[in-house]
């Protein structure tokens, strides 16, 4: 072989590669993005995919924490627009989990109801945390701190 014929041999080997990773970096990056939606953002923009990984955050509304099939819990959280996502999630909730208080929950949603499976819940951390996420989202009036 010719030294030039090496030299482009060895650079599509390396444009080849290169493009290879990549094409896995972002086919990874695209698995582990949790999109954030908040309720009146799931009506402005529409609804994800049924299956798609996101995280909803708002507040978890008043009177709307009910107990499930086994250690199922269904709630509701909702933001200052009015509109509201039911939830369901099933395992222990953090301990700082109450109604009218900022929770961020990441799930998906079921293939043909509006209902949210949560698999992890997030809670606020003290009465001066607010998600970062959850920055500039008004708190419902319904949503009063309930000690």
């Amino acid at each position: 072989m010719r030294a030039r014929t090496r030299r482009l041999y060895a650079v599509g080997v390396a444009a080849i590669l290169v493009v290879s990773a990549v094409v896995v970096a972002g086919m990874a990056l695209r698995q582990h993005a949790d999109l954030f939606y908040t309720p009146q953002l799931l009506v402005e923009r529409g609804m994800p995919e049924p299956g798609q990984r996101v995280r909803i955050g708002g507040f978890v509304q008043p009177d709307s924490r009910r107990n499930g099939e086994g250690a199922e819990m269904l709630f509701i959280i909702e933001d200052g627009s009015g509109e509201t996502v039911q939830v369901s999630y099933t395992g222990l909730v953090p301990d700082l989990f109450r109604e009218g208080e900022g929770v961020v929950a990441t799930g998906s949603f079921e293939t043909d109801t509006r209902l949210f499976v949560a698999e992890e819940i997030l809670a606020k951390h003290d009465e001066n945390y607010q998600p970062r996420e959850l920055e500039g989202v008004e708190r419902p009036a319904t949503a009063e701190a309930s000690y």
